[in-house]
């Protein structure tokens, strides 16, 4: 037995071939049964999905029609705050960090190289790295950090 003749055995219904509906004066009849055949619908305890949403957003006292619209804004509000804000916070330090690089200061590259800046230019910057001082050309953007050494005076 398929599923089909099990769920139609289960609601009692009787199925009927294809060949056997045709478009006669008994299709419509047949049809009839067949919406007859159909348990009614059960009565719940009146908690169905339309009641439960409507019970949500008319039970929230102060916002009137508006409904979930306020709480929506603030989850938003919220998520650039924590997300949008400390990320474009770090871009500006960064980028403060990059227009402040000198001569003679070590950086570290994205690639992990550590040197020491020699010339500074428009976007580029030559820096020497050890052991055998080499000089590599290097673009502004790929330097990760400055850790210029400052001597305190004590």
């Amino acid at each position: 037995m398929s599923g089909v003749e099990i769920f139609s055995a289960r609601l009692g219904l009787r199925l009927v071939p294809r060949d056997e509906i045709s478009r006669n004066r008994f299709a419509t009849r047949r049809a009839d049964e067949r919406r007859q055949a159909l348990p009614p619908a059960r009565d719940g305890d009146g908690m169905d999905r339309v009641s439960v949403f409507a019970i949500f957003f008319d039970g929230i006292p102060g916002f009137g029609s508006l409904g979930g619209l306020p709480f929506i804004l603030l989850f938003f509000v919220a998520m650039y705050f924590l997300l949008f804000a400390p990320q474009q916070k770090k871009q500006k330090q960064w980028q403060a960090m990059l227009a402040q690089v000198k001569s003679g200061d070590k950086v570290t590259t994205t690639g992990g190289l550590r040197g020491t800046v020699i010339t500074v230019k428009d976007d580029v910057i030559v820096i020497r790295v050890q052991p055998d001082n080499i000089k590599l050309e290097i673009v502004k953007s790929a330097i990760a950090a400055v850790t210029t050494e400052e001597v305190t005076k004590a």
